[in-house]
């Protein structure tokens, strides 16, 4: 996440403020009413095996996934939604809508930058999300129970002043037990069939529909997904990451996105690092592809919610530079990033939210050629044993080890 914040367009209220809906604040039953007044084509995706594991997913709002819940109507609406962004005038930089899943496409800052025109300097008068992830609505190419399939063409020019004619499709569907268990190695179906869950994967394909390649002179995109989630006080996010000496960090982790994140804020030790995520400081940290793992999540000890994001990574490919700076060299860029919200210096704030991200390696496509990104969420809720070992399982670290981070 890379945005300031329009001043108009403060923290929203609950849905209930906007619609008159007296479900609980922060319900799922509340936020899809408020969003089915927003797009009247609103996917809500389940299976017929589990009914109360639902998806909302918006064709309108760039195909995002904007909530989920493990628990029906009534249950917990996990996405962050920001009211607020849907009246008013468009936001020339950034209309931040929320969602728990979007897709954008990178490099954000550097010498192939999307978001800054040839030539212009990279701040934030400048800056600006191109609209075809920003405020242009998708089409909807197949949908089914648990399942759709959206498309959009795009046209593009980058920072080298390079015409980009691309197409990306994007598929969400919901998984089942059985898909859960696979990916995860543990067992859904049986032992922890009990745990409270809905489970998603994204696959997002990204085409060059132009007629020359995307090399290292032309620049090129990457797929970028990016899931906006509701902070608390006792969350954290978790990165796990490759052994390495903890007087080595440097080489794990890039902690100055937007100035140094404080010792207060951020701990490691050799193989994960926390980050506090409670939307009171702004800070983003990014993770290298040789030292990354597939899998990153956020516990909140007060919500007793468990999130995971799985995604691909390829630890020999190259990365794209996504800072605001064309001095650095264009493929040493991370692979995954975690960003808490907070804050800016004339106090006001964009949430407060706090946001899990993965990156699709530099897309170096022939024209007709394209590329997948793939990106699967998990909801846990249950009894703190079985989400114990969820965590310690993917994480590798235990829930108590989360809840002492800032202790």
């Amino acid at each position: 996440m890379s945005c300031k914040n329009n001043k108009e367009k403060k923290t929203g209220d609950s849905p209930a403020a906007e619609t008159g809906d007296t479900s609980r604040p922060g319900s799922f039953a509340g936020d899809l009413r408020f969003l089915q007044q927003k797009d009247s084509g609103l996917l809500v995706l389940s299976l017929p095996e589990n009914k109360e594991a639902q998806v909302i997913l918006s064709p309108k709002y760039q195909a995002k996934v904007f909530t989920s819940t493990a628990d029906g109507p009534s249950g917990r609406s996990f996405g962050w939604v920001n009211y607020k962004a849907f009246s008013g005038p468009a936001d020339p930089h950034m209309n931040a809508y929320g969602g728990e899943n979007r897709i954008w496409l990178g490099p954000e800052g550097g010498k192939f930058s999307l978001f800054f025109q040839p030539g212009a300097r990279m701040d934030f008068e400048h800056w600006k999300t191109p609209e075809d992830f920003d405020t242009a609505p998708w089409k909807v190419v197949t949908a089914a129970a648990g399942t759709a399939t959206l498309s959009r063409q795009m046209e593009l020019e980058n920072y080298a002043g390079t015409h980009l004619k691309l197409s990306v499709d994007r598929t969400v569907r919901i998984l089942s037990a059985v898909e859960m268990t696979e990916q995860t190695g543990m067992d859904f179906t049986g032992k922890l069939s009990e745990v409270k869950a809905v489970a998603y994967t994204t696959e997002n394909k990204l085409t060059n529909t132009g007629d020359k390649a995307w090399d290292e002179k032309t620049g090129m995109p990457c797929i970028w997904i990016l899931d906006m989630f509701t902070p608390s006080p006792e969350t954290v996010i978790v990165v796990p990451f490759k052994q390495t000496p903890a007087a080595d960090f440097n080489q794990v982790a890039t902690a100055d996105y937007f100035g140094q994140i404080g010792p207060d804020r951020l701990k490691h030790n050799d193989h994960v690092l926390y980050l506090k995520a409670d939307g009171k400081s702004r800070g983003k940290l990014g993770v290298r592809p040789t030292k990354a793992k597939q899998w990153i999540g956020s516990y909140g000890a007060d919500t007793k919610v468990l999130t995971l994001l799985h995604f691909d990574l390829d630890s020999t490919a190259r990365y794209l530079n996504q800072q605001w700076n064309t001095d650095k060299p264009p493929f040493i860029g991370d692979a995954v990033n975690a960003y808490n919200d907070g804050p800016l210096e004339d106090g006001s704030q964009m949430g407060p939210f706090y946001e899990m991200e993965s990156v699709s390696p530099a897309a170096f496509l022939t024209p007709g050629a394209s590329m997948l990104h793939r990106q699967s969420v998990y909801h846990f809720t249950g009894s703190r044993s079985a989400l114990n070992a969820i965590a310690e399982k993917l994480l590798g670290v235990s829930l108590k080890d989360i809840e002492n981070a800032f202790k």
